[in-house]
């Protein structure tokens, strides 16, 4: 993680570094997570909570949004599930930009087992407050 600025949000990211979500790639406007589905993570289906999957999803977003440099913090998000995924699984979470004007920007994310199977699409909106993010 080259740039000192995403690397100590994430050094600040307690809950992912808690789960085990790694930060694998960050470039403008783009972000690339992963975790794998740990037995906590399970409903009572068996399945992975949804929580865990927007919470993937919604650090990928962060650190997405984050990339340009101003602090952004999202205002809104959605998301919609559409496989389950399964103890033992890895999944891998890419937030894209879609859009950026003014202070506004919208960012897709898409949830995928290692075996490409999506499992959920997010849909995040940012918005800038002000300031730089503190390195270190």
């Amino acid at each position: 993680m080259p740039d000192p600025v995403i690397a100590a949000l994430y050094e600040r990211d307690e809950t992912s570094r808690t789960l085990g979500i790694a930060l694998e790639d960050v470039s403008a406007g783009r972000a690339v997570m992963r975790m794998t589905v740990a037995p906590t993570m399970v409903n009572g289906h068996g399945t992975a909570h949804g929580g865990f999957l927007f919470l993937l999803a919604d650090a990928a977003f962060s650190y997405a949004c984050n990339s340009h440099g101003p602090v952004t913090v999202a205002q809104a998000a959605q998301v919609a599930f559409l496989a389950p995924a399964a103890v033992g699984d890895e999944l891998v979470a890419e937030a894209v930009e879609r859009s950026r004007a003014g202070r506004q920007g919208i960012y897709d994310v898409t949830v995928r087992r290692a075996d490409g199977a999506v499992i959920a699409e997010f849909r995040g909106q940012s918005v800038v407050i002000g300031g730089r993010p503190q390195p270190g």
